[in-house]
């Protein structure tokens, strides 16, 4: 059998745009004399459309965009994810399905059982789960198509340690009589998934003897990022196509060819986490109609770093960097913003705060700030400095159309080291969930063909440089501990004890995480412009918390 895949770039709501990709999918298929193309899960529609699934009007009209699709496939069958009617008078309105359709007929629907809640995903919201499986004649060909969407796929109890289903519709399609597997996803990036993903595929094909193809969603849609990273594995779990990830890419591949894929995927964090974040701009920018950028440049890794990503994403002519000097920044910092911006080829531009903040903290009679000084008084006279910015920012965001790019880490926002309505401000968190660790892994990724960062930048101890002699570790934990614990807590959800185990004092450890869940970091974080997502449970739509709550860790002794 011949099999095309189309991992493709989709758009919530782009119906037009979205079966014009499906279609020529599926005409690269003809042309190939393919057997069958399998595009994406929820790809006619988008599959983080999210509450545009629970409007009737959307509901109703789901399955207009399929018969253009239908008319195109002459010759071939084609299996498409999209969301269709229930028809149900109770329960949810939608199925989430691949639809089968061979020769300009619709031959019928596969749909999703398995639904996620966990982390980005909240498919029971608007999906009804099917109870059936059943499989597909190919061509008259005596080959049978099982199809699984998605999640569907991910249950194999040979594979896991912990399952969240108790039923495995992909081994029940197996146990059908399956000839080939097809499993159609949305599956988001995560560090060390790609990987993940291979190893699953590779060893379900194995053990059930069923050649497996896998096509995945590529593109940022918000703060999601699909990487695609498509794979086709034979009878005997040998990978015969892996597409490249984080860009669109059509495929085909004899299913009986016994040839590896010499294709690798990337394998290292670093790299992947800067390809997604790349994608993510780019994405998150054009689908929203924008196409310059403004990014407030303070002098350190982090807004070195988001600057470098910009420039690489859009282009570094479409970058807009500016410089906001108060009475306490260092010359060192102008220095190294107005190196940044040669090395890279992007305008920088100075627009000085001084004045501006000298005639507003007198005004409101608040005192100079001080590194020694935590008073309230004195903390309003820092963060008047950040929303002095913040206001520059935006106003040049609205005066010129450009997306205001905010620049703060994971570790900082985790702990509040952030200024509301000033260092938060922006139309998206490029590095919200990037640890510092892995902010300074980024810059030394950046330069590892040529200096893009200057050595200062990255050997500079950090500072906000809002009161004279500030630097980040009077505030902070030092950041190779702080990220360990915030690593352990976010992406694998370890309990305090668990992470005390792992050679942490228990009060150094309660604190920090008394600080992450403290109401006024969870209030700031509410606030923040979406984030592009790179790991588990993330900041943001990946991890809900309530602002108002009394929960302590040390109340918590069972």
């Amino acid at each position: 059998m011949r099999v095309t895949i189309g991992q493709i770039n989709t758009t919530n709501g782009d119906f037009d745009g979205n079966t014009a990709r499906i279609i020529r999918a599926i005409e690269q298929g003809k042309k190939d004399n393919s057997d069958l193309v399998v595009l994406p899960e929820a790809c006619v529609q988008g599959y983080t459309s999210f509450d545009w699934f629970l409007d009737r009007d959307v509901q109703q009209c789901a399955l207009a965009p399929l018969q253009k699709i239908i008319d195109a496939t002459e010759g071939i069958t084609a299996i498409v994810g999209t969301v269709r009617p229930s028809g149900l008078t109770t329960g949810r309105r939608l199925y989430n399905s691949a639809a089968v359709i061979r020769n300009k007929q619709l031959k019928g629907f596969a749909d999703k059982t398995l639904l996620p809640e966990y982390d980005v995903f909240d498919d029971p919201r608007y999906f009804q789960p099917s109870p059936q499986r059943h499989l597909f004649t190919l061509n008259n060909a005596d080959q049978e198509l099982g199809v699984a969407v998605c999640e569907d796929f991910w249950n194999d109890k040979t594979f896991w340690k912990e399952r969240l289903y108790t039923n495995d519709p992909a081994d029940e399609l197996i146990e059908l009589g399956a000839d080939v597997l097809v499993s159609i996803n949305a599956s988001p990036f995560n560090k060390g998934k790609m990987g993940q993903r291979c190893e699953m595929v590779s060893h379900r094909a194995r053990t059930a003897k069923v050649p497996i193809v896998f096509v995945n969603l590529v593109g940022g849609n918000d703060g999601i990022i699909f990487d695609g990273a498509s794979i086709v594995a034979d009878a005997n779990g040998k990978i015969i196509m892996q597409a490249p990830p984080f860009e669109e890419f059509i495929g085909t591949v004899d299913l009986d060819c016994d040839v590896a894929d010499k294709f690798c995927l990337p394998g290292d964090d670093s790299e992947t986490i800067h390809d997604a974040l790349v994608l993510g701009i780019r994405d998150y920018a054009s689908k929203n109609k924008f196409t310059r950028v403004v990014i407030g440049l303070s002098g350190g890794i982090d807004s070195a770093v988001v600057a470098a990503l910009a420039c690489e994403a859009i282009g570094a002519e479409n970058v807009l960097s500016v410089m906001m000097p108060s009475p306490f920044s260092s010359r060192s910092s102008i220095d190294d913003s107005v190196e940044l911006g040669r090395r890279l080829g992007m305008p920088v531009i100075e627009q000085p705060i001084s004045n501006a903040y000298e005639t507003l903290r007198e005004q409101l009679k608040l005192p100079q700030p001080s590194a020694e000084s935590r008073t309230t008084s004195a903390l309003a006279s820092e963060n008047l400095q950040s929303r002095l910015r913040g206001n520059i920012l935006m106003t040049i965001s609205n005066a010129e159309n450009r997306l205001l790019l905010s620049t703060g880490n994971k570790s900082e926002l985790a702990l509040g080291y952030c200024t509301l309505y000033g260092d938060t401000n922006g139309g998206l968190a490029v590095i919200g969930d990037v640890l510092k660790t892995e902010v300074y892994a980024l810059a030394n990724h950046l330069n590892k063909d040529r200096e893009i960062i200057p050595k200062s930048i990255i050997d500079k101890r950090p500072s906000a440089e809002l009161a004279p002699g500030q630097f980040d570790d009077q505030s902070l934990p030092p950041y190779d501990q702080l990220d360990r614990i915030l690593r352990l807590y976010f992406e694998l959800k370890a309990t305090p004890s668990e992470i005390v185990e792992t050679g942490f004092e228990p009060e150094f450890v309660r604190d920090i995480l008394n600080r992450v869940e403290s109401p006024a970091n969870e209030f700031k974080r509410r606030q923040l412009p979406p984030t592009l997502i790179i790991s588990r449970n993330a900041i943001g739509i990946g991890r809900r918390r309530p602002v108002t709550h009394h929960y302590r860790r040390e109340r918590l002794n069972c």
